[in-house]
């Protein structure tokens, strides 16, 4: 199962209503970051070692990462559905997406709907009436 960062506007992440994020406003703050680079894609490698690979014009990715020589652990963030993730952000990515939610007025949230700070710490946890539809299941 993955783990995604989310930097997002809304309450929780996966609130079907909220507040979202433009794409134009997204596209605004990466090209204005030179530590951010715009491929068109982004690709993944998978457990049986193929690579997967997705074509978006939203995906960046963050040069500046001190793993990015790992083939595995490269920091992409992929705008989608108004908010922008990243795969198993780390403290270090993590870091960089709340400077990056301080452009757009936004925070960065986690599946779970844990808050984090600039250092990359959990700051709240989600209240248990916010919690996802599948802790219900």
């Amino acid at each position: 199962m993955s783990y995604d960062g989310h930097i997002t506007r809304k309450t929780f992440w996966v609130d079907p209503e909220g507040p979202e994020i433009s794409l134009a406003e997204w596209l605004a703050v990466v090209r204005a970051d030179p530590e951010m680079e715009a491929d068109g894609y982004n690709e993944t490698r998978q457990d049986d070692g193929s690579v997967l690979r997705t074509e978006r014009e939203a995906a960046w990715l963050w040069t500046a990462y001190s793993h990015n020589d790992e083939s595995d652990r490269e920091a992409w963030f992929v705008y989608q559905h108004g908010e922008i993730a990243v795969k198993y952000p780390d403290a270090e990515v993590i870091g960089k997406m709340w400077s990056i939610a301080q452009a757009l007025s936004a925070k960065v949230q986690g599946d779970d709907g844990e808050i984090y700070d600039a250092s990359g710490n959990k700051v709240s946890e989600v209240p248990s009436r916010q919690k996802p539809w599948w802790w219900f299941w």
